[in-house]
């Protein structure tokens, strides 16, 4: 483990560079800096992969589902308002699940291996 290195919640939670912990991680939603604004670490070789999508598939769809049965089994709403409430769930928690997973992955991968290549 590299001695300069954030605390993992901090890069997680916040989207800060996993070495300074102050700069922004990204870009856009999902898409890592080039650099650290404030520290010059190249951020282009961090590459999370599928984690992000697998922890957003298992995490969101797991909380969806259990809150649709129990809203469907003790208020049995029409479907409509199923079709409009649970997409607007869905939307914001998996964008959410995803940046913190990909964040985390990030400071992980920086952690364990500071070294380019």
């Amino acid at each position: 483990m590299t001695p300069w290195a954030a605390p993992l919640p901090v890069v997680a939670l916040l989207g800060r560079c996993p070495r300074c912990g102050r700069g922004p991680l990204f870009s856009g939603l999902l898409r890592f800096r080039d650099n650290c604004a404030l520290c010059g670490l190249d951020l282009r070789a961090q590459d999370a992969g599928d984690g992000p999508a697998v922890a957003g598939i298992l995490v969101v769809g797991t909380i969806t589902v259990v809150a649709a049965l129990v809203v469907d089994v003790k208020y049995a709403p029409p479907l409509w308002l199923h079709a409009l409430l649970w997409p607007a769930l869905v939307l914001p928690l998996s964008i959410w699940v995803m940046r913190v997973a990909k964040a985390a992955l990030a400071g992980l991968h920086y952690r364990h291996n500071p070294e380019p290549g």
